[in-house]
């Protein structure tokens, strides 16, 4: 499907975020090179420290968090874009009142994460 609005995907939880969910807006199936997801943690939610093998591109909608990627943390807003190369070791946290959300692109690879520690 080439149109279709974002309230008509259905978001699924996280299993290792806490308080987050992401929408898989345009799968792998739909687009030929990349995924387009939504991800939004609510109030104190994230994810923790984690690996994937594929690089994202990731553009903030809404909301204030922190994000580390390696040895670096950064302080995130709306309108902020990020890109976290792929085997970076990256965690996020909600530090607003209201929820984070972001878009992000990830390429159609074959993708492992690997959870570097169980609570964010």
């Amino acid at each position: 499907m080439a149109v279709k609005h974002s309230n008509d995907v259905e978001a699924k939880n996280v299993a290792a975020g806490k308080d987050t969910t992401i929408q898989v807006l345009i799968s792998s199936q739909e687009g030929p090179n990349f995924a387009l997801r939504k991800f939004s943690m609510q109030q104190g939610g994230g994810m923790p420290r984690h690996t994937n093998l594929v690089e994202h591109e990731q553009y903030v909608l809404r909301g204030e968090a922190t994000v580390t990627i390696d040895d670096e943390t950064h302080y995130v807003k709306t309108g902020d874009v990020l890109f976290i190369p792929g085997g970076a070791i990256h965690s996020y946290e909600n530090m607003g009142e209201e929820p984070f959300e972001f878009l992000c692109i990830v390429p159609n690879k074959e993708d492992k994460i690997t959870i570097l520690e169980e609570n964010c």
